[in-house]
């Protein structure tokens, strides 16, 4: 997949971050046990991860809630109102419901009707990105005019399950296996975006352009990190789980991506050093290091938050790049690359002139 756009640009981006700091030393805290019976000593999830802290929702938040909050502030820069609005895609990997898409919800509380198109898409760690393609694409045909991606994520709810599962284990079964497939669920942070994608017909600034965006797969790898529902241990009804292979993910996610990046730069028609600025999808400070360094690209030209709002799955990448607009890291004329990964493995990079 190789999209060149002419007429699509990314006009707003709006976010809303969970209310509640939650610290790497507050999590080790509540796996003391854990961390005795397999001597570990504390600390440890921040030196492992870079990251310091993460954001939750409160008990029970609704995913649609902050999705909506994300998408006013997103509307509320330019002068697009929800009658505009020719699609809402909801992509979280979080939803509410199997059925109907969480998309419904957010459409309603935005006043959204009519003939939009609003459904929900799921990718793992992609969703917004591919989102943004299939608004782009409907653009850049002249079905619409203006199209909306919304995300939520949550992470108290899986990371209140993993921890309890390992402290129930920590008396004798625990090992550090099961230990190492439970640490990026720690990483989790929450967190909701928007994108708002126009064809610059609006008042107002037209905001970024949308160059073109190159996509590659591994699905050979599609089991190296889950999240799901399995049968209760106690045989009633079904539990959330997640494991993850770290290990195996960086290694193949790494050379996935070397092999975009090149397939990216060929589209784009750019020379590595013509890339301004890059944001790449949150996951640690081990990810960071790994995928710049395979990619040639010096540390500066990147910009993070993981350090202290976490890995936001959908919410991550983009989140971050709504703060480093907000304090003007990104800036009008440069090239900007999205360089997003996702569990599957899938690989999708998007150029942007700012």
């Amino acid at each position: 997949m190789s999209p060149k756009y002419k007429r699509v640009y990314l006009s707003a981006l709006g976010y809303e971050l969970g209310p509640q700091i939650v610290t790497s030393a507050e999590i080790e805290a509540r796996l003391a046990p854990v961390y005795a019976r397999l001597n570990l000593q504390a600390g440890q999830l921040e030196a492992w991860t870079g990251i310091v802290e993460r954001r939750w929702w409160e008990p029970h938040a609704r995913l649609s809630a902050g999705a909506t909050a994300a998408a006013r502030k997103a509307l509320a820069k330019t002068s697009v109102q929800p009658a505009d609005l020719g699609v809402v895609i909801y992509a979280g990997v979080c939803r509410e419901n199997f059925e109907p898409a969480t998309a419904c919800a957010v459409a309603d509380a935005l006043g959204v009707r009519g003939a939009a198109s609003v459904y929900d898409l799921s990718n793992a760690c992609l969703g917004v990105l591919n989102g943004m393609l299939d608004v782009a694409n409907r653009i850049e045909l002249g079905q619409i005019r203006a199209g909306l991606v919304v995300s939520c994520e949550s992470a108290r709810e899986i990371n209140e399950i993993a921890i309890a599962r390992l402290a129930d284990q920590a008396a004798g079964a625990t090992d550090m296996n099961q230990f190492a497939e439970a640490l990026a669920t720690f990483t989790g942070g929450s967190g909701a975006v928007a994108m708002l994608l126009t064809d610059g017909s609006f008042a107002g600034a037209q905001g970024h352009r949308l160059r073109g965006a190159v996509s590659q797969v591994a699905p050979e790898h599609h089991r190296l990190c889950r999240w799901g529902l399995e049968p209760a241990a106690d045989g009633q009804g079904y539990a959330q789980y997640m494991a993850t292979d770290s290990v195996a993910v960086l290694k193949h996610g790494v050379n996935l991506g070397q092999q975009t990046w090149q397939a990216f730069l060929a589209e784009m028609g750019w020379m590595p050093e013509q890339v301004d600025r890059v944001i790449c999808h949150q996951v640690g400070s081990g990810h960071q290091d790994a995928i710049l360094k395979s990619l040639n690209l010096p540390k500066e030209k990147d910009y993070t938050t993981y350090r202290y709002l976490g890995n936001m799955g959908t919410a991550a990448l983009p989140v971050t790049a709504a703060i480093a607009e907000e304090r003007s890291v990104l800036k009008a004329g440069q090239s900007v690359a999205f360089l997003g990964i996702g569990s599957g493995l899938t690989c999708l990079m998007m150029g942007l002139e700012w």
